[in-house]
């Protein structure tokens, strides 16, 4: 009884969490691309660390971005500008983009096919750990799927949920920490921080290493 009252408030945090959803401003996207080329004035281009094509860069840890959406795209570029996000690289590579610059790169990258490349695990037992987590969750731990928020195969709900699948291992790790540790403060009830902090350091590989094997294309 206890598990049960504890994934339908998990579900219903998730649901509460949607309708916190946020227009994003109309974007523009050639502007957008031109403005991912060039850069803001004061920092390096998109392209720089994320990619000729959104691709991400596995050993920088930078993500992929191609292809997620647009109103998402827009709150996180949003809250590196705010401070509710904390990166000094991106930080500094969006401070001199007003809104509606953030909303054309947003919609940009948005357009862009997800990238096709995935990563593969070569430990089966790591492997295994991670699909469990991913795809059913452990409700002993009170530890929801992935795919609960995320949706089938992982590959975002709207603004709020964004794809995980074909993410990069090292970044994903990474958040997960941050949410762990509080550093990262974008989700209003605090979900995902509740959920990580109860996963361990080899749950925390597990599920970073099987997200980036699944297929990001649709």
């Amino acid at each position: 009884m206890k598990n049960f009252i504890r994934r339908r408030s998990l579900i219903l945090g998730s649901a509460f969490l949607i309708s916190l959803s946020a227009s994003a401003a109309d974007g523009n996207i050639d502007n957008g691309q031109q403005l991912s080329m060039k850069g803001d004035g004061s920092g390096a281009p998109c392209m720089a660390c994320h990619g000729p094509n959104g691709e991400g860069n596995a050993a920088g840890n930078f993500p992929y971005i191609a292809g997620l959406d647009e109103g998402y795209l827009l709150r996180q570029m949003l809250a590196y500008q705010t401070g509710a996000r904390t990166n000094a690289v991106m930080s500094m590579n969006v401070d001199n983009f007003d809104e509606q610059q953030l909303a054309d790169i947003a919609a940009y990258y948005a357009s862009l096919p997800a990238p096709t490349a995935t990563a593969e695990i070569s430990d089966k037992k790591q492997a295994e750990l991670g699909e469990m987590l991913v795809n059913n969750g452990n409700w002993d731990e009170y530890i929801p799927a992935c795919s609960t928020c995320h949706g089938p195969g992982n590959r975002g709900v709207d603004e709020n949920f964004p794809a995980l699948a074909g993410q990069h291992a090292g970044y994903i790790k990474q958040q997960l920490k941050a949410w762990q540790n509080g550093t990262r403060k974008t989700d209003e009830v605090q979900l995902m921080e509740a959920v990580a902090k109860r996963l361990s350091d080899e749950q925390i590989d597990a599920v970073a290493a099987y997200l980036a094997s699944l297929p990001a294309a649709k």
